[in-house]
């Protein structure tokens, strides 16, 4: 029997607690608990279904540069978990991914709320590939501060001897 990828959990958890009250910002502050990296900018995911994902990041001291806009790499932080929640969220259970590969235009200065949002192509198998996705960050008022590609590996999860299965 294939062995299941964590992120196998991912889009049940959501689908549950997204209904209950607090169930987003629940669901969010599990995310960082298991991806503390992820989880130091403390994004909020406001929307997940397989391929898609929105996620919103408020305008904090802790992620603020010298010039009093958000860090470029808060941002960063953010591409890379709202391209990797869309990619993830479908793919079968007996694959997983990792990022390989960010490219990240900064447009403009990010303050006040920033949200992010990616549509990717959902992995069918845990066939080895690589998949571009695109995400367009933007400010409350709607202008795009940033856009970035990623490029996520996609495999079969491996066993415990090592083997992929």
């Amino acid at each position: 029997m294939a062995k299941r990828s964590p992120t196998a959990l991912m889009l049940p958890s959501w689908q549950k607690l997204s209904r209950l009250p607090a169930g987003r910002w629940i669901f969010s502050r599990l995310v960082g608990v298991v991806i503390p990296y992820t989880g130091s900018v403390r994004a909020d995911v406001l929307s997940l279904a397989p391929g898609h994902a929105i996620v919103g990041m408020k305008d904090r001291r802790r992620v603020r540069n010298h010039l009093n806009s958000v860090h470029a790499i808060a941002l960063a932080n953010l591409a890379e978990y709202t391209t990797g929640l869309a990619t993830l969220s479908g793919m079968p259970e007996d694959a997983r991914a990792i990022l390989v590969g960010l490219n990240i235009r900064y447009e403009s200065k990010a303050r006040g709320l920033i949200t992010a949002e990616c549509t990717a192509p959902v992995p069918t198998s845990n066939e080895r590939c690589d998949y571009h996705v695109s995400v367009v960050l933007t400010d409350s008022s709607g202008v795009t501060v940033a856009t970035a590609d990623a490029h996520w590996l996609v495999g079969p999860v491996k066993t415990s001897d090592g083997d992929n299965t």
